[in-house]
């Protein structure tokens, strides 16, 4: 367990390392004066002229080699100071936490969707494999797949927000704005969910456990909840890491349809703005909790599914 531990550390450690290098040094590979752009995200104002540019850029070690440029950079930013934004020449904390918390709610929302949603369809599925609801389901959930968002949104929109009138199109105003976005944010994971749900009860159905459990006596409602349903809730818990961690920064497209003022809308807006500043805060934020979250997924996974354990140590 140890072993597996620092494995799974220190790959996370080198993950966002990497990854944060190579937000740093976008101010550098970008169009224009490096260090103008960096100093524009330090100080307050305008700074125009050429001897102010060369004070401050020797003030804030702006000569120094790129290696010590970057580690004075990623100490700022894990102690809160991740600049100031170029466009609304505001703290780009105050604007990455806050957007933060709302992604975090949808994709939260949109995930207990695809879980309510999946694990009984899923369930019945396995219960039925080879049957009519075995086959009806797989069609309909896999067919969900083929939905891409920016094709749903505006339907789901169009139906029950300018048709039917019965939840608003954007916004982020009432507790009823989340739940078109989190639909459209639910569907696809609702088809991987099933199948991975399926497929472990399947295997959970057909061990010999199972079978000696029924040869006892012991009914099948008994058997499919006690011993069944936990393999499935097995890759299930996987899938959820894996998906909440790739909706973060994935939600680009939502956000924009829905005017949601979350990550993916925030990021959107930095690239669009040139705002180098927002958009490295909100790209190594997004990748620190990415790689954290699946990281942890790793670690329950282990816990949970004892026929893993040699595998992963």
């Amino acid at each position: 367990m140890i072993t597996f531990l620092a494995k799974r550390t220190a790959t996370l450690v080198a993950a966002v390392l990497l990854s944060s290098f190579a937000v740093f040094l976008i101010p550098y590979v970008t169009p224009g004066d490096p260090v103008r752009k960096i100093i524009r995200s330090r100080v307050a104002g305008d700074i125009v002229d050429d001897s102010t540019v060369q004070a401050l850029s020797e003030s804030l070690g702006l000569q120094d080699p790129l290696p010590v440029q970057y580690l004075r950079w990623l100490g700022d930013f894990f102690t809160g100071d991740m600049g100031l934004s170029h466009i609304s020449r505001t703290p780009v904390v105050d604007q990455v936490m806050p957007a933060l918390g709302i992604t975090l709610s949808l994709v939260l929302v949109a995930l207990g969707i695809a879980v309510v949603v999946s694990l009984p369809l899923g369930t019945v599925a396995a219960l039925r494999q080879g049957g009519k609801a075995d086959k009806l389901i797989t069609t309909v959930t896999q067919s969900f797949i083929a939905m891409p968002e920016y094709w749903l949104a505006p339907l789901l929109v169009l139906v029950f927000a300018l048709k039917l009138s019965l939840l608003p199109s954007a916004g982020w105003n009432t507790p009823s704005s989340i739940v078109l976005p989190a639909l459209t944010l639910a569907l696809r994971p609702i088809s991987f969910f099933t199948s991975a749900v399926r497929a472990g009860m399947i295997d959970a159905l057909e061990a010999e456990h199972i079978q000696a459990a029924r040869a006892r006596g012991l009914g099948r409602g008994q058997t499919v909840w006690r011993h069944v349903v936990p393999n499935g809730l097995v890759p299930l818990s996987t899938l959820f890491a894996v998906w909440f961690a790739g909706l973060l920064g994935g939600s680009v497209i939502v956000e924009v349809i829905f005017a949601i003022p979350g990550m993916g809308r925030l990021l959107y807006d930095a690239v669009v703005n040139s705002d180098i500043p927002l958009a490295q805060g909100g790209v190594v934020v997004v990748v620190a909790l990415a790689v954290a979250i699946t990281t942890l997924a790793d670690f329950l996974h282990r816990i949970l599914s004892p026929k893993v354990s040699g595998s992963l140590a």
